[in-house]
């Protein structure tokens, strides 16, 4: 590689780590507010439940049903513990389904279940895709979906992240709201 893509690839990749204060008026990421974050796109998305933390916490973990309520992420198969890696199946609303095999980095039982996936090297596009429940203490809970797209790739897919993805989102979290009221 000559000495100028070099220089490049090295610019772009700095311009997309840029660090910047994350704080709860502009990140709704819970473990961001505060904290310093690296530069990219965040797409959230929640919903209040009928249901225990433990009821939707069950679905969420039950990979193998995932085909038949699931209309974003269509399948997951693989050990969900911390430090494997799963394959995950995903489909946007609109777009072509996606199959990619991501770290699993957090599952924390009733509470939060997070992976990392990347499309080639890393900060190319990398998407940390988060899933937590908060029991709101009245027999309900929230369940929040939420990924942190980073990488020099990111901007070229903000409108399908932005559009497809988040509704992908929302279509999940209202199925799994169905699903989760249905089994009470």
């Amino acid at each position: 590689m000559s000495a100028k893509i070099e220089l490049v690839f090295l610019l772009l990749l700095f311009s997309s780590v840029v660090a910047q204060a994350g704080d709860s008026s502009n990140n709704p990421h819970p473990e961001a507010r505060g904290k310093v974050i690296l530069k990219g796109k965040l797409i959230y998305s929640e919903i209040r439940i009928a249901a225990s933390t433990q009821v939707v916490w069950d679905i969420l973990m039950d990979f193998a049903a995932y085909p038949q309520w699931n209309p974003f992420i269509k399948e997951i198969a693989g050990d969900s513990s911390v430090g494997n890696r799963i394959r995950a199946h995903i489909v946007p609303p609109g777009q072509k389904g996606m199959v990619f095999k991501p770290l699993v980095l957090v599952n924390e039982p009733g509470r939060e279940f997070r992976w990392i996936g990347k499309l080639g090297i890393s900060h190319l596009f990398d998407g940390e895709h988060t899933f937590t429940l908060t029991d709101n203490g009245d027999g309900t809970c929230t369940f929040h979906q939420y990924e942190h797209f980073r990488g020099i790739l990111v901007p070229l897919f903000a409108k399908m992240l932005n559009v497809n993805t988040q509704q992908g989102f929302e279509l999940m979290n209202q199925k799994l709201k169905e699903k989760a009221e249905r089994e009470l």
